[in-house]
């Protein structure tokens, strides 16, 4: 079975064609960067208005790459939230139009499901089979996202505590902002936080004295914010390097420790990183080193399946699909996020 996925609940349009065992035949993706760079963050009217300009080229890019083109589909998946509701509104009413004029099956998909059983996408037919069990402990760390789940199976997700505040990926870009990086500031503070010193700057480590499985990152992007407020902008590239990296250690800090006490809370394992922090070169060491020392079991996908495509949501599609489900033409789109994933990904 191969499913046409399609993704647009932020700023990158996105279309793919995924097999049911997660073999990717085609994946494509339209970034914004250029529409939303001189704002410094995505702005929720141009990315609708991208979408519209970019969803027919990429999904017809998408299929090209099959022998037989639309012949050789056999269903459509589409990200019915969360997101910027007229961002997902172009995807979706695209799904349907296709779904109806050629008779497929159609299911909506929930973005945050699509990061979590991101892993399992096999970028090549050569790539053996994920050999990952359920249950598994999985931290979603994205622009929009931050929550550890507990998944069972495809369809048996829990969360288990999200931030209170704002996004991990969200306190880097404003924290690149701060420091006049330019956007996004996510990867470019990564960049230069390899280069600094991570003890150079005293920084609050959030949620440190809190026992539950929940994040906040809004005071350490305000203590960044307030350093600068006083001492200014770092002018030198070491400057700016170090407190790049005092922050992002206190990020990952927070995020690994809350992530391998929920797999010691929840006694499994296994731990998979997703979403687009999850290609933060901080996080991928620090979780595979105090993975190491736990004895937990470390699963990251690869870069182009962290940040939001189309070839997760067509894989999490055709497991709906291979559960019997469908939805019809009166889908709707969702923009918030639920505590329970799996209760309103088939809403």
């Amino acid at each position: 079975m191969n499913v046409l996925g399609i993704e647009s609940s932020c700023d990158e349009t996105a279309a793919a064609v995924v097999r049911e065992d997660g073999v990717v035949l085609s994946d494509v993706v339209a970034s914004q960067f250029a529409v939303h760079a001189p704002f410094g963050g995505v702005v929720p009217e141009l990315a609708s208005r991208a979408h519209l300009t970019n969803v027919v080229p990429v999904i017809e890019q998408a299929v090209a790459a099959l022998p037989g083109g639309f012949a050789d589909v056999d269903a459509v998946a589409v990200t019915h939230g969360p997101g910027l509701v007229g961002a997902l509104l172009v995807g979706v009413q695209a799904a349907k139009a296709i779904a109806w004029s050629r008779g497929l099956p159609l299911v909506g998909v929930n973005h945050l499901v699509g990061h979590l059983l991101a892993v399992y996408l096999r970028r090549s037919p050569e790539q053996p089979p994920v050999a990952l069990a359920f249950p598994y402990v999985a931290l979603l760390a994205s622009g929009g996202h931050t929550a550890l789940y507990r998944v069972d199976s495809s369809d048996d997700i829990e969360q288990l505590g999200e931030t209170r505040d704002d996004a991990a990926g969200e306190a880097y870009d404003k924290v690149g902002k701060l420091l006049g990086l330019g956007y996004p500031g996510g990867p470019l503070v990564d960049r230069l936080a390899a280069l600094g010193d991570p003890k150079s700057v005293p920084l609050p480590l959030p949620m440190r004295n809190k026992h539950g499985l929940e994040f906040s990152f809004s005071g350490l992007k305000t203590a960044v914010a307030q350093r600068v407020a006083k001492h200014g902008i770092p002018q030198g590239e070491r400057e700016q390097a170090d407190l790049c990296a005092s922050f992002q250690h206190a990020v990952v800090t927070s995020l690994v420790s809350k992530s391998i006490a929920a797999c010691q809370r929840e006694g499994v394992a296994r731990l998979v990183l997703g979403g687009g922090v999850a290609a933060n070169r901080g996080l991928r060491e620090l979780a595979s080193q105090r993975c190491k020392e736990h004895g937990i079991e470390l699963f990251v996908p690869p870069l182009a399946s962290c940040t939001d495509n189309a070839a997760m949501i067509a894989y999490a599609g055709a497991q709906r699909l291979l559960r019997g489900e469908r939805d019809g033409l009166e889908l709707s789109v969702f923009s918030t996020s639920p505590k329970l994933v799996s209760s309103l990904h088939r809403a």
